[in-house]
Protein backbone atom coordinates (compact mmCIF):
# COMPACT_ATOMS: atom_id res chain seq x y z
CA UNK A 1 0.00 0.00 0.00
CA UNK A 2 1.32 3.55 -1.05
CA UNK A 3 0.73 5.94 1.77
CA UNK A 4 1.02 9.69 1.26
CA UNK A 5 0.85 11.37 4.70
CA UNK A 6 2.41 14.88 5.24
CA UNK A 7 4.98 14.92 7.76
CA UNK A 8 3.68 17.27 10.09
CA UNK A 9 0.47 15.78 10.36
CA UNK A 10 1.70 12.30 11.03
CA UNK A 11 4.80 14.07 13.97
CA UNK A 12 2.85 12.78 16.66
CA UNK A 13 3.58 9.03 17.91
CA UNK A 14 -0.08 8.79 18.85
CA UNK A 15 -1.58 9.80 15.82
CA UNK A 16 0.41 7.45 13.41
CA UNK A 17 -0.03 4.35 16.33
CA UNK A 18 -3.83 5.05 16.06
CA UNK A 19 -3.72 5.56 11.74
CA UNK A 20 -2.05 2.49 11.76
CA UNK A 21 -4.52 0.43 13.85
CA UNK A 22 -7.75 2.04 12.88
CA UNK A 23 -7.31 3.43 9.28
CA UNK A 24 -5.75 0.04 7.86
CA UNK A 25 -8.64 -1.81 9.67
CA UNK A 26 -10.86 0.40 7.94
CA UNK A 27 -8.93 -0.04 4.40
CA UNK A 28 -9.27 -3.55 5.43
CA UNK A 29 -13.35 -3.75 5.62
CA UNK A 30 -13.54 -1.74 2.30
CA UNK A 31 -11.48 -4.01 0.09
CA UNK A 32 -12.84 -7.31 2.01
CA UNK A 33 -16.13 -5.27 0.69
CA UNK A 34 -15.19 -5.37 -2.47
CA UNK A 35 -14.06 -9.49 -2.51
CA UNK A 36 -17.04 -10.81 -1.23
CA UNK A 37 -19.47 -8.19 -3.57
CA UNK A 38 -22.43 -8.06 -1.18
CA UNK A 39 -25.14 -7.37 -2.98
CA UNK A 40 -26.19 -3.83 -3.83
CA UNK A 41 -29.85 -3.95 -2.52
CA UNK A 42 -28.59 -5.84 0.68
CA UNK A 43 -26.18 -3.07 1.61
CA UNK A 44 -28.23 -0.05 0.25
CA UNK A 45 -31.60 -1.08 2.32
CA UNK A 46 -33.34 2.88 2.70
CA UNK A 47 -35.77 1.15 5.22
CA UNK A 48 -32.86 -0.04 7.38
CA UNK A 49 -31.17 3.88 6.93
CA UNK A 50 -30.58 5.43 10.34
CA UNK A 51 -28.96 8.85 9.67
CA UNK A 52 -27.37 9.14 6.38
CA UNK A 53 -26.58 11.95 3.74
CA UNK A 54 -26.26 11.67 0.16
CA UNK A 55 -22.41 11.03 -0.61
CA UNK A 56 -21.16 12.42 -3.94
CA UNK A 57 -19.87 11.20 -6.94
CA UNK A 58 -16.74 9.78 -7.30
CA UNK A 59 -15.85 11.84 -10.09
CA UNK A 60 -17.18 14.94 -7.72
CA UNK A 61 -14.59 13.65 -5.09
CA UNK A 62 -12.26 16.24 -3.60
CA UNK A 63 -10.10 15.66 0.31
CA UNK A 64 -12.63 19.19 0.67
CA UNK A 65 -15.78 17.76 -0.20
CA UNK A 66 -14.81 14.28 1.52
CA UNK A 67 -14.57 16.90 5.05
CA UNK A 68 -17.30 18.93 4.50
CA UNK A 69 -19.80 15.66 3.81
CA UNK A 70 -18.45 13.93 6.76
CA UNK A 71 -19.23 17.23 8.93
CA UNK A 72 -22.42 17.24 7.40
CA UNK A 73 -22.92 13.17 8.33
CA UNK A 74 -21.81 13.94 12.09
CA UNK A 75 -24.76 16.30 12.02
CA UNK A 76 -26.78 13.63 11.72
CA UNK A 77 -26.09 11.84 14.78
CA UNK A 78 -27.86 12.31 18.23
CA UNK A 79 -25.57 13.25 20.62
CA UNK A 80 -25.95 16.30 23.33
CA UNK A 81 -24.80 19.76 22.19
CA UNK A 82 -22.48 19.46 24.52
CA UNK A 83 -20.08 17.83 22.53
CA UNK A 84 -17.20 19.43 19.53
CA UNK A 85 -15.18 18.16 17.63
CA UNK A 86 -12.54 19.34 15.27
CA UNK A 87 -11.74 17.79 11.62
CA UNK A 88 -8.54 16.76 10.45
CA UNK A 89 -7.81 15.29 6.93
CA UNK A 90 -5.16 12.94 7.97
CA UNK A 91 -3.31 10.79 4.82
CA UNK A 92 -4.90 9.35 1.37
CA UNK A 93 -3.15 5.62 0.47
CA UNK A 94 -3.33 3.82 -3.03
CA UNK A 95 -4.20 0.68 -3.88
CA UNK A 96 -3.61 -1.10 -7.13
CA UNK A 97 -7.95 -0.21 -7.62
CA UNK A 98 -9.13 2.20 -5.28
CA UNK A 99 -7.96 5.44 -3.52
CA UNK A 100 -8.31 6.06 0.37
CA UNK A 101 -9.12 9.51 1.73
CA UNK A 102 -8.45 9.44 5.86
CA UNK A 103 -10.12 11.88 8.32
CA UNK A 104 -10.12 11.67 11.98
CA UNK A 105 -12.70 13.53 14.30
CA UNK A 106 -11.67 14.28 17.58
CA UNK A 107 -14.24 15.00 20.16
CA UNK A 108 -14.47 16.22 23.17
CA UNK A 109 -16.95 18.28 25.86
CA UNK A 110 -15.10 21.15 27.59
CA UNK A 111 -16.16 23.39 30.43
CA UNK A 112 -15.03 26.28 32.40
CA UNK A 113 -14.22 23.75 35.18
CA UNK A 114 -12.55 21.24 32.90
CA UNK A 115 -10.99 22.31 29.51
CA UNK A 116 -10.49 19.78 27.50
CA UNK A 117 -8.58 17.06 29.29
CA UNK A 118 -9.36 13.59 27.03
CA UNK A 119 -10.71 13.26 23.83
CA UNK A 120 -12.12 10.33 21.58
CA UNK A 121 -11.60 9.80 17.79
CA UNK A 122 -13.93 8.75 15.51
CA UNK A 123 -11.50 7.56 12.01
CA UNK A 124 -13.54 7.96 9.00
CA UNK A 125 -12.09 6.47 5.27
CA UNK A 126 -13.51 7.74 2.18
CA UNK A 127 -12.99 5.14 -0.46
CA UNK A 128 -12.88 5.65 -4.55
CA UNK A 129 -12.97 3.06 -6.69
CA UNK A 130 -10.43 3.26 -9.81
CA UNK A 131 -12.59 1.22 -12.04
CA UNK A 132 -16.13 1.55 -10.95
CA UNK A 133 -18.62 3.94 -13.17
CA UNK A 134 -17.62 7.31 -11.88
CA UNK A 135 -21.07 8.58 -11.28
CA UNK A 136 -21.28 5.82 -8.29
CA UNK A 137 -21.06 7.69 -4.94
CA UNK A 138 -18.14 7.08 -2.44
CA UNK A 139 -18.12 4.59 0.03
CA UNK A 140 -17.57 5.62 3.66
CA UNK A 141 -16.50 3.37 6.41
CA UNK A 142 -16.02 4.66 9.83
CA UNK A 143 -14.58 3.42 13.86
CA UNK A 144 -14.24 4.45 17.06
CA UNK A 145 -10.92 4.73 18.63
CA UNK A 146 -9.86 1.48 20.28
CA UNK A 147 -12.59 -0.09 19.17
CA UNK A 148 -12.45 -2.60 16.02
CA UNK A 149 -16.01 -2.19 14.82
CA UNK A 150 -16.22 -1.34 11.43
CA UNK A 151 -19.52 0.77 10.46
CA UNK A 152 -21.46 2.14 7.67
CA UNK A 153 -23.11 5.16 7.12
CA UNK A 154 -26.61 4.61 6.91
CA UNK A 155 -26.89 0.61 8.63
CA UNK A 156 -25.30 1.87 11.75
CA UNK A 157 -26.87 4.71 14.10
CA UNK A 158 -23.83 6.22 15.74
CA UNK A 159 -24.44 6.24 20.10
CA UNK A 160 -23.48 8.79 21.98
CA UNK A 161 -21.93 6.21 24.27
CA UNK A 162 -18.92 5.31 22.37
CA UNK A 163 -17.64 8.73 22.87
CA UNK A 164 -18.38 8.44 26.49
CA UNK A 165 -16.51 5.26 26.92
CA UNK A 166 -13.89 5.94 24.92
CA UNK A 167 -13.01 9.35 27.40
CA UNK A 168 -13.79 7.18 30.70
CA UNK A 169 -11.42 4.77 29.73
CA UNK A 170 -8.88 7.29 29.66
CA UNK A 171 -9.65 8.84 32.68
CA UNK A 172 -9.56 5.61 34.16
CA UNK A 173 -6.28 4.82 32.55
CA UNK A 174 -4.69 8.18 33.81
CA UNK A 175 -5.80 7.66 37.04
CA UNK A 176 -4.43 4.63 37.19
CA UNK A 177 -1.05 5.75 35.59
CA UNK A 178 -1.02 8.51 38.30
CA UNK A 179 -0.81 6.26 41.38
Amino acid sequence: MLTRCSQDKMEDDSLNLNFTAESAHLVKALLERHRHRIAKEQMDNPEGEKGNINWVEIKNFTVEVGKSQIGEYIQTWEIQPCWFYSLDFLCSTEEEHHSFYHYRARFSTPTPQKPILETASVYFVVGISKVKPQTLPVEVLFAVESNRLVHKPGRTRFREKWLTDVIESKTLLRMAVDL
